[in-house]
């Protein structure tokens, strides 16, 4: 099967992890720099494998302090329990007025597993296989209250319509959750959910449950030839890949923000690194390899990650982006409120209402 589909908007986001940072401070003028080139989201990676603050807990105290750019923390489904996540994830979105996303992720290593006790590690193949399943889990407790379920009415001491509930039963491979949720269904319906695809196993799952797609490669080509491949899986899955975003995923030096792209980088490419894809560069060089690969529709945006947090980020915004902006080919401002409203992304129907039956 063929999906084709050409450049749509442009789609810009930033990592903000700060290793050994444990003050809200820090990560907020990050947020804000973020937020003052209208990005559509930061993530702040997080794994069990390594020290360091909570992401959702401090993505959550961020949220009363920003007023539009999405947030969306990693959050691993192995060794958690899938109601609790979602109820996490959907308080953020309730405190940041529809801004949360999830970062999908899962923890294979032995000394992950031997922190809970639980369980042994497992192959990562039945990891992604549960992230599927908590993916799954977590949408149909998000819409296990109806929109308009409370009813708040203090005369008859009503809270919610039960009529408006739905309990679902749901049986994974390794788990099971019987709902409903205890938090009312979230603002944007369903958080977003972002998952790095550039291996095979979490590939699947995101096409068949991600609103964002990170690829992380080094070729405009091999971007375009993974977006193809994510799309055709989505419409497999019965989606339609219209409502999947695929975003280049490149660590960023812009240096003194004034140099061109260091030899070696493709006259402004990025190369691969122990970390993925890595440019070295300047702002200018960086917006026109930015260009080049959306207008070609090998990506429909990109996630950045600054090598130096604060000065990368503020080369990023103050300069990249800037020159985007004046080009007439990114936003200066946030039309909507939402993350799913910056991502061109409508509000899900409620999956109990629109099947019609119990779940």
């Amino acid at each position: 099967m063929t999906v084709a589909h050409g450049p749509g908007r442009f789609h810009l986001a930033a990592a903000i992890d700060l290793p050994g940072a444990t003050r809200a401070e820090d990560f907020r003028r990050l947020a804000a720099l973020a937020e003052q080139g209208a990005l559509d989201f930061v993530t702040l990676g997080d794994s069990f494998a390594r020290p360091g603050l909570d992401a959702l807990a401090v993505l959550s105290r961020l949220a009363p302090l920003t007023d539009r750019v999405g947030l969306v923390p990693t959050v691993t489904t192995t060794h958690t329990e899938p109601f609790h996540v979602q109820a996490a994830l959907a308080t953020l979105d309730w405190v940041s007025h529809g801004r949360a996303g999830w970062g999908v992720d899962v923890s294979t290593t032995v000394a992950e597993a031997r922190l809970f006790g639980r369980r042994p590690a497992a192959p990562a193949t039945a990891l992604w296989q549960e992230a599927g399943e908590v993916a799954e889990v977590a949408r149909l407790l998000w819409d296990s209250w109806e929109d308009d379920a409370e009813i708040r009415d203090l005369s008859t001491g009503r809270f919610v319509d039960r009529e408006k509930l739905h309990y679902t039963d749901y049986q994974g491979t390794t788990f099971s959750v019987r709902g409903p949720s205890i938090v009312p269904r979230p603002p944007q319906g369903h958080p977003v959910i972002v998952v790095d695809a550039t291996e095979e196993l979490p590939r699947r799952t995101a096409a068949r449950y991600a609103d964002v797609a990170l690829v992380r490669v080094s070729g405009r080509a091999e971007a375009a030839t993974l977006r193809r491949e994510l799309r055709e899986r989505a419409a497999e899955s019965g989606r339609d890949p219209d409502t999947l975003r695929v975003l280049a995923a490149l660590t960023v030096d812009l240096c003194d923000g004034e140099g061109a792209a260091r030899p070696g980088h493709g006259g402004g490419g990025p190369r691969p690194g122990p970390r993925g894809p890595f440019y070295r560069g300047g702002p200018v060089d960086l917006a026109e390899l930015l260009v080049d690969w959306h207008s070609s529709g090998a990506v429909d945006g990109f996630h950045l990650t600054p090598a130096e947090p604060l000065p990368d980020l503020e080369r990023l915004v103050n300069g990249t982006v800037a020159l985007l902006q004046h080009r007439g080919l990114f936003r200066t401002f946030y039309p909507g409120a939402t993350l799913r409203e910056h991502l061109g992304l409508a509000r899900p129907a409620n999956l109990h209402v629109h099947a019609g039956e119990p779940v």
